[in-house]
């Protein structure tokens, strides 16, 4: 009987053995490797600090870790450091907590890469945060870390109000009153400094400049004709760190080409059966978009404009004139600005 038991038992856990050798051959397709689904680590990780807390924003991966293209993110965990300024310390591991989890999506919308953000007003005064984030396809598929981003909270500075833009050529000249205050109203404690943001769209602001201590900036890397979006941050120095404040409104210039071309040379004026014909020599000046001819009769003080032709063309043909009339020439220049630049007048010349 024991022995007819045995064998029993044999056969079970042979026929078990048999299941689960098999049923390992049931799969359709090998396993997929993370690395092959895992989104590449995001790098641009930003925060802005407003009177509302803080912005976190980043752009979507769009490429796995192996750099195969991804159309879509399911989600993206924040992860968040809180040290009080007593207990900070530099060499120490950073206490990353739990993450909080929030949507992710699709990586672009109409050709464009999607930005990421994240807000946050729970901050506490005399803390440093840090922050970084990781985007999942599934719960075990995640990319690396992001890189970090720190701040110290405090109440920040209230922002730069009444900034005024003076746009000349080559140059935008920004300007803005001192902040003394703090958000809540109380007097700043600290040194206020500013951070100048430039953008070309109105949407991407850069910073500009080391922080300023002056209350004005001079900006010349632009281009005339060409719209530039500013704004400007106020920083305060707590604690013998940079406190970042609030941001001031935005406001547009555009640079305009205010420099006229040199005046044109060699003006002849020759009689002839119709009336007069004024040369001059063509100019070299890509920037010149044409030429206007002035005219003055004997006895008369002002010359009035009586022609104006493309820079293709170096003559000018009067017809409105009395043959016999004395009469005195001059021919300016002037570029393509909108409004256009004109040259000083050359000197005047009689026909012969």
């Amino acid at each position: 009987m024991r022995e007819q038991q045995g064998r029993g038992c044999a056969k079970l856990i042979i026929m078990l053995a048999a299941t689960l050798l098999f049923a390992g051959c049931g799969v359709k397709t090998d396993p997929v490797p993370p690395a092959s689904v895992a989104p590449e680590a995001i790098v641009d990780l930003r925060y802005e600090i407003d009177e509302g807390g803080v912005r976190l924003t980043w752009t979507f991966p769009d490429r796995t870790i192996n750099g195969d293209n991804i159309s879509s993110i399911s989600a993206f965990d924040v992860y968040r450091a809180v040290v009080d300024l007593d207990g900070l310390c530099d060499t120490c591991p950073i206490p990353f907590g739990e993450p909080t989890e929030i949507d992710g999506g699709e990586t672009s919308v109409a050709g464009k890469r999607r930005m990421g953000e994240y807000r946050t007003s729970l901050l506490r005064s005399d803390h440093k945060y840090f922050y970084k984030i990781r985007a999942r396809n599934s719960w075990w598929a995640a990319s690396d870390d992001s890189n970090i981003v720190s701040f110290i909270w405090h109440v920040p500075a209230s922002p730069p109000v009444s900034i005024s833009a003076a746009a000349s050529d080559t140059r935008i000249s920004l300007s803005w009153p001192p902040v003394t205050t703090l958000l809540d109203g109380r007097p700043a404690e600290g040194a206020i400094s500013y951070r100048v943001l430039r953008s070309e769209n109105g949407k991407e602001f850069e910073p500009l400049t080391e922080p300023l201590a002056e209350t004005g900036f001079i900006d010349i890397q632009v281009v005339n004709g060409r719209k530039y979006f500013y704004k400007v941050q106020s920083l305060l120095t707590y604690r013998d760190n940079v406190i970042d404040g609030g941001i001031s409104r935005v406001i547009a210039a555009v640079p305009l080409d205010m420099t006229p071309p040199q005046p044109p040379t060699g003006i002849r004026a020759v009689r002839t059966g119709s009336g007069i014909k004024v040369f001059w020599e063509p100019g070299v000046d890509p920037e010149v978009a044409g030429y206007r001819v002035y005219r003055r009769l004997a006895g008369e003080t002002e010359a009035v404009l009586v022609g104006e032709v493309e820079s293709i063309y170096n003559i000018f043909d009067d017809r409105d004139i009395d043959a016999g009339a004395t009469v005195y020439y001059s021919v300016s220049a002037f570029d393509q600005a909108q409004p256009a630049n004109e040259s000083e007048r050359s000197a005047e010349v009689s026909p012969r």
